[in-house]
């Protein structure tokens, strides 16, 4: 890696310099702890029947407020990166209780804020939201007005806050430590390996079916082996979530997941109709991929298999201007971004032991800056993830000119930039292949895509509805996690896999997030949004560039229908858009199966 142009390592130094000891971080959240208490004292002072004050009153607290929120993001995304670098870093562990208990306090600010503004008469608020600034976050300020009305009183939502820091996000957090002492032994060209869980996950794209087996078979042991712990705390952790919906008088649990992402049931549902009807197609490309490997039919530890024994793989430089160069031919603004965040060494991609699985992207909204992070190997796969944060990165960097209310974009627009700057680097490097054979492996890996989002996010989103359903008569045992696991994974693959994975629902870290209920949907949502304004940049060519940063700069301001309709022209709540992004994917299924 000596000669590498770009280094994997990130400089968290620049930021704050010391690391999870940095004593100019301590400062720093000394200060936000301080700032906070401040607005409390200010927040609980502003009565909404001052009416000679009110425009004033408001106008001065959301002027305190949007800086704060921001320099909160830079703290608490420097906690994710100091505890995901390394997991057994102890400070960065206690960081992580830190910053639950200042988000618990900023929570119980807002809540308070929020449901004054619920009080203030509707005539009224119709004239304020008129007044400069606050006609610029009025999407942000109807949205809190609204919320409040959904809730308990302020007394009775302030208390659930503060038991959630021990309660509700204390699971997660124990989940995270189960995960991160967790140690694959496996045992590759004769030597026994203890790889943490993200190095193990790897292999699972490994070209040698032996070496994927043995991965697959090493991690449903270990997960096997903490699955009664884990179980706990998905259990308690839906448990809270369900207290809490039951007092709010919330029956349905998609409530939450679909107000966070702005989005009706019927936009949802025109959704999965769409696909459950059309994905019935994608069984052939199992089967012909089953017959290039080899095997009568795929297990789940193959889906991820390349076709070629020999894949190709890049070095983290090679990998970063293979993205610069495809980005730079969809949008030039996007490939000098990507450019700047290597050259500056905004990403942590090493492949070392210690590091947590996954990847993710955070951002720095008061430093204007991003942090990417992943382990990256070399894959194909490696590549089209970085690309992915790349792309949420970008989404951000676009925004950072708006106030903080207005960057505060849903997840399932989030996923739209990141998934489409993933689609740029697979069409380019499918129109790009020199040899049959090439271009066989690179629809392959785009279809490996496509399948995730249209199945296994599926069976994601079938196992939780149902887990929902079954955790409000109790806790529901470890073997029937699994059942629930493997039913919702046969019916979202159409039955069409010889093997499943039944501790998926324990490796997966999304059904441990406490801040984002059914983290699942939203990604194919935005892998289908996608390939919709995909087809309308290939239309408009050159022009679409500005229209796209214009897209995604109304993410955070917009409900998803409504940028749908000003952005596309089009109806999110009826099957035909996503029926359209799902031809295009049959598309690539064509030509797939038309190679000889």
């Amino acid at each position: 890696m000596t000669n590498e142009k770009y280094q994997p390592t990130w400089d968290l130094d620049v930021i704050f310099s010391g690391g999870s000891g940095s004593e100019a971080f301590k400062t720093y959240l000394q200060d936000i702890e301080e700032d906070i208490n401040s607005l409390s004292e200010q927040v609980n002072k502003f009565h909404p029947s001052q009416e000679q004050t009110l425009e004033a009153d408001m106008i001065k607290l959301v002027m305190i407020m949007d800086p704060l929120m921001k320099r909160m993001r830079d703290a608490f995304a420097y906690v994710s990166c100091l505890s995901a670098q390394d997991v057994n870093d102890k400070e960065a562990s206690l960081l992580l209780t830190k910053r639950s208990d200042i988000r618990a306090k900023m929570d119980a600010v807002q809540t308070v804020w929020k449901q004054k503004l619920s009080e203030i008469d509707n005539e009224r608020w119709v004239e304020l939201l008129e007044t400069p600034p606050l006609n610029d976050i009025s999407f942000y300020l109807n949205e809190s007005r609204l919320e409040a009305k959904e809730r308990l009183s302020v007394s009775q939502e302030v208390l659930l806050n503060d038991l959630a820091v021990d309660g509700y996000h204390a699971w997660n957090h124990m989940y995270q430590s189960i995960v991160g002492k967790m140690t694959i032994p496996i045992e590759v060209e004769g030597k026994i390996s203890d790889l943490s869980v993200g190095q193990a996950s790897n292999l699972l794209s490994n070209p040698n079916r032996s070496i994927r087996h043995k991965a697959f078979r090493a991690l449903q042991h270990e997960w096997e082996k903490n699955s009664d712990l884990i179980g706990h705390t998905l259990n308690h952790l839906a448990g809270f979530r369900l207290q809490v919906y039951k007092h709010r008088q919330w029956d349905d649990v998609l409530k939450e997941p679909l107000m966070i992402n702005r989005m009706k049931k019927a936009t949802l549902d025109a959704m999965w109709t769409a696909i459950t009807n059309k994905k019935q197609s994608f069984v052939s490309y199992f089967e012909k991929k089953a017959s290039l490997l080899g095997l009568k039919r795929l297990s789940f530890y193959d889906l991820g298999a390349p076709l070629a024994q020999t894949n190709q793989t890049y070095t983290y430089t090679e990998g970063a201007e293979f993205i610069i160069n495809h980005f730079r031919s969809f949008s030039p603004e996007m490939a000098e971004f990507a450019k700047k965040a290597f050259e500056k060494r905004w990403i942590e991609a090493e492949d070392r032991a210690g590091k947590r699985p996954g990847g993710f992207c955070t951002s720095f909204p008061a430093s204007k800056q991003t942090r990417i992070f992943m382990t990256y190997s070399g894959t194909l796969s490696n590549v089209a993830t970085l690309a992915h944060e790349l792309g949420h990165a970008y989404h951000q960097h676009v925004m950072n000119d708006l106030p903080a209310m207005n960057q505060r974009y849903a997840m399932n627009v989030a996923e739209t930039a990141s998934t489409l700057a993933e689609m740029i680097v697979a069409d380019a490097a499918v129109k790009n292949a020199k040899t049959k054979e090439e271009k066989l492996f690179l629809l392959e890996d785009k279809l490996q895509r496509t399948v995730a989002f249209f199945m296994n996010i599926h069976a994601r989103f079938i196992f939780e509805e149902r887990f929902y359903e079954e955790r409000k008569q109790g806790m529901v045992p470890v073997s029937r996690l699994n059942e629930l696991m493997v039913e919702a994974q046969k019916e979202a693959y159409c039955e069409a896999l010889e093997e499943y994975d039944p501790t998926f629902w324990a490796s997966k870290l999304h059904f441990h997030i406490t801040g984002t209920p059914f983290y699942n949907f939203p990604y194919t949502f935005g892998y289908l949004f996608s390939l919709g304004i995909y087809a309308h940049a290939i239309k408009q060519g050159n022009s679409f560039e500005m229209n796209y940063i214009q897209l995604l700069r109304d993410t955070g301001r917009m409900e998803v229908e409504d940028l749908a309709t000003k952005h596309l022209q089009v109806d999110l709540t009826k099957p035909e858009f996503w029926e359209n992004g799902i031809d295009l994917c049959l598309n690539d299924l064509e030509q797939f199966l038309a190679i000889n």
